[in-house]
């Protein structure tokens, strides 16, 4: 039996520094998306929040103002822009969806300039410098596919990537792809120690997704260093990538530069992989019910 009919399309990932300007952010990633786009970029993913420097270093309500709804001046000029070049954009905004209740969410728009659909952040992580509890109520829209002119894709955001359920669900619901919008860095004082390993630690899990589920990943991270007058900031180690569904890397950018990166991605890689390698048929489903469990005492 031949393989599923090939279907390439090109993705193209914009991993770019911020300043403190929203507006400076947001015509950097238009021409950005560009630029992309004469590349032969179809599907152009941006960073997690590109509009702002990474705002969750702290816990300030002022900053609450970042928010925008959704259709919102961003997106209403993303949308345009979409239309103008016939490509798909992910963007990951800053939601206000009403008086006190915000998300951190990603929007897919299409290559008429309409929008797809939103993906909130799932899981929110409360940690030193990324104080996203503060800001961000848990999405409530659940895992999602996409239907694009270029093939099914899904999104996760950030610290999503660490889960393996997010993204068999994802995958599940038919997403050739995953695209994880990131913003991940070292702590300038740990960087020595566990640098690489933290860098290749979430490199690893990501890949490993693509492996489990046979679909293509793309993770795409900001970059530069963002610090405040109260905080020792987060240097971002770039790094976006995109491997395929065998887990190998077919696409890397650096850790500290501005790049758009592009890969090539082809279904016909994805049937492939999931011949050879059979993880959906052998799943047995009549025996996970204890990962709805909290933990198993």
């Amino acid at each position: 039996m031949p393989l599923q009919r090939s279907r390439k399309f090109r993705v193209a990932l914009i991993q770019m520094s911020c300043s403190v300007d929203p507006n400076e952010n947001v015509e950097k990633a238009v021409w950005r998306i560009r630029e992309a786009a004469a590349q032969g970029g179809q599907i152009v993913c941006l960073q997690e929040l590109f509009r702002s420097q990474y705002f969750c270093r702290e816990e300030n309500a002022e900053l609450f103002a970042l928010a925008e709804s959704i259709p919102g001046p961003t997106t209403e000029t993303l949308c345009r822009l979409a239309a103008e070049l016939h490509i798909v954009i992910v963007a990951s905004i800053f939601e206000r969806r009403a008086a006190g209740l915000y998300h951190n969410t990603a929007v897919v728009i299409g290559t008429r300039g309409e929008i797809h659909g939103l993906y909130r952040k799932m899981h929110i992580p409360d940690d030193p410098l990324y104080y996203e509890k503060f800001y961000f109520a848990p999405g409530d829209l659940g895992f999602q596919k996409f239907d694009t002119s270029f093939g099914p894709i899904g999104v996760l955001v950030c610290w999503d990537q660490w889960y393996p359920e997010a993204a068999r669900i994802t995958a599940m619901k038919g997403a050739g792809i995953l695209f994880y919008p990131t913003a991940i860095g070292w702590h300038p004082a740990e960087k020595d120690e566990v640098g690489a390993a933290q860098l290749d630690a979430w490199r690893t899990i990501q890949r490993s997704h693509a492996i489990a589920n046979g679909v293509y990943v793309a993770a795409v991270n900001r970059v530069g260093l963002e610090k405040g007058p109260h905080d020792t900031g987060i240097e971002f180690w770039g790094s976006s990538f995109v491997a395929d569904p065998f887990g190998q890397v077919i696409a890397q950018a650096s850790s500290d530069n501005e790049e758009i990166l592009l890969a090539e991605c082809d279904s016909a890689r994805a049937e492939e992989v999931r011949r050879n390698w059979p993880f959906l048929r052998d799943r047995r489903i009549d025996a996970y019910a204890p990962l709805c469990s909290r933990w198993l005492d």
